[in-house]
C-alpha cells in the first residue's frame, strides 16, 4: 500500500484500490469495468500484504479485479457446480443424501476473483436468510433423519456475529440426527479480527462435532494475526481442514503448493481438497488442465508427508457431484513410486 494510506477500511472500488497504491491510474477504468459487474471487497489486513504489480504478486492475482474477468468463454456458466438444480427450498443445497448446504449468507469480506458463487454474491446478490426462511431451511433439515452433515457456506458464515452465529448453531444442535456441523470461510487469513475468542465460542456445540474449512491459496496469507485467529479456533476445540484452488498464476507448481500445506499443517488445519477452479464466467486465466494439475499432485507424493497431502477434486459442471482427480499409481500389474518408478504388484517370488 501507499505510504500513509488508510488500513483501516475495506477497500470496495477502483478508486478505492487506486487511493491505496494497488491499482495504478492507468488502470483505473478497466478495474471499475470490472467492478460494475463482479463485487470488490479487499479487506485492509490483505491490502497490507499486497504489492502494487497486480497479477504478478499471487495475493494481487486472487483479490485485485482483472480486465481479463470481462473475457466469458462459451464454456462457462454462471451457476458452474449446479446449486441451483439442487435447491429444494431458499438457502439449503441438497446434492449427496446424508448432507446439506446450509447458504445463510451471501456477501463476504473479500471477494475472490475466480469465485465459483460470483453471480450470486456481493451487495447486489442473493442477500442473507431472512428469519422465516432461515426457519424453513432448520425444518427442512429436522425433517430428515438421513441428513448427518450440515455444512454452513454462502457467501462467508463467517461474517454472522457472534450472537447469530451461536443461535444457529443451537439450532442445528437441537437436530438429534445432525452429528457434524461445518463451516466454511476465508475470515481467518483475511480478516482474522473477527475470530474473536467470543465467536469461537459461539460456534461450538457440545457433543457434536464441529468443522471450520479454511480456505487460503498462497502461504503469504499465514500472517501472524491469521496464525493467532487459527489458534483460538483450535484451542476452542473446534476441528480444522483446508481447502484451496489451483491457481494458475498463483499457485499452480509444487514448491507454492507445499509451502501453502505445510503452513495449514503448522497452524493445525488438516489439508483436505484442492480444487481444480470451476467454469464460473471470467475466470478463464485461472485455469489449467486437469493434466497438468495432476502433473503437479505428483511431484508433491513424496515431497510431502501424507498429513499434508490434499485430494485434487473436480466439482463436475452441472451439479453432478465432487469427484477425485488425482494422479494414479496403480497400473495392470504394477505400481508407480514417488520417483516415478515402476513396480510389479505382486511382486515377483524373491529368488533362492
Amino acid at each position: 500500500m501507499k505510504p500513509g494510506a488508510s488500513r483501516s477500511a475495506t477497500l470496495r472500488s477502483a478508486a478505492d484500490l487506486v487511493a491505496a497504491g494497488l491499482v495504478a491510474p492507468g488502470k483505473a477504468a478497466e478495474a471499475a469495468a470490472v467492478g460494475d459487474r463482479y463485487a470488490i471487497a479487499v479487506t485492509a489486513p490483505l491490502a497490507g500484504l499486497m504489492v502494487e504489480g497486480g497479477p504478478h504478486d499471487p495475493l494481487a492475482a486472487q483479490f485485485l479485479p482483472d480486465i481479463r474477468e470481462l473475457d466469458i468463454r462459451p464454456e462457462e456458466r454462471a451457476d458452474p457446480i449446479g446449486d441451483d438444480a439442487h435447491s429444494p427450498l431458499t438457502g439449503i443445497v441438497h446434492r449427496y443424501p446424508d448432507r446439506v448446504l446450509l447458504k445463510i449468507v451471501h456477501v463476504c469480506p473479500v471477494y475472490c476473483r475466480f469465485c465459483f458463487r460470483r453471480e450470486m454474491v456481493g451487495p447486489q446478490g442473493r442477500g442473507g436468510l431472512d428469519d422465516a426462511e432461515l426457519a424453513a431451511a432448520i425444518a427442512y433439515i429436522a425433517a430428515r433423519p438421513q441428513i448427518f452433515e450440515v455444512i454452513l457456506t454462502g457467501g462467508d458464515p463467517f461474517v454472522l456475529s457472534a450472537r447469530r452465529a451461536r443461535a444457529v448453531t443451537k439450532a442445528l444442535a437441537a437436530i438429534p440426527h445432525v452429528k457434524v456441523i461445518r463451516w466454511h470461510t476465508r475470515v481467518p487469513v483475511v480478516d482474522p479480527g473477527r475470530v474473536t475468542p467470543d465467536f469461537a465460542r459461539a460456534i461450538r456445540a457440545p457433543g457434536k462435532a464441529v468443522y471450520v474449512a479454511v480456505h487460503a491459496n498462497h502461504a503469504r496469507e499465514f500472517t501472524p494475526e491469521a496464525e493467532a485467529a487459527l489458534a483460538r479456533l483450535a484451542d476452542a476445540g473446534i476441528a480444522l481442514v483446508s481447502q484451496s484452488v489451483l491457481l494458475k498464476g498463483v499457485n499452480a507448481d509444487a514448491e507454492t503448493l507445499a509451502d501453502l500445506m505445510r503452513a495449514f499443517l503448522a497452524n493445525r488445519v488438516k489439508p483436505y481438497y484442492l480444487h481444480h477452479p470451476d467454469m464460473a464466467p471470467g475466470t478463464g486465466h485461472f485455469r489449467l488442465t486437469i493434466a497438468e494439475g495432476r502433473a503437479i499432485m505428483e511431484q508433491l507424493r513424496g515431497r510431502l508427508s501424507g498429513l499434508a497431502q490434499p485430494t485434487y477434486v473436480l466439482d463436475i459442471p452441472g451439479g453432478e457431484g465432487k469427484v477425485p482427480v488425482g494422479p494414479d499409481y496403480v497400473g495392470e500389474g504394477e505400481v508407480t513410486d514417488f520417483r516415478g518408478g515402476r513396480h510389479a504388484y505382486p511382486p515377483p517370488p524373491p529368488k533362492d
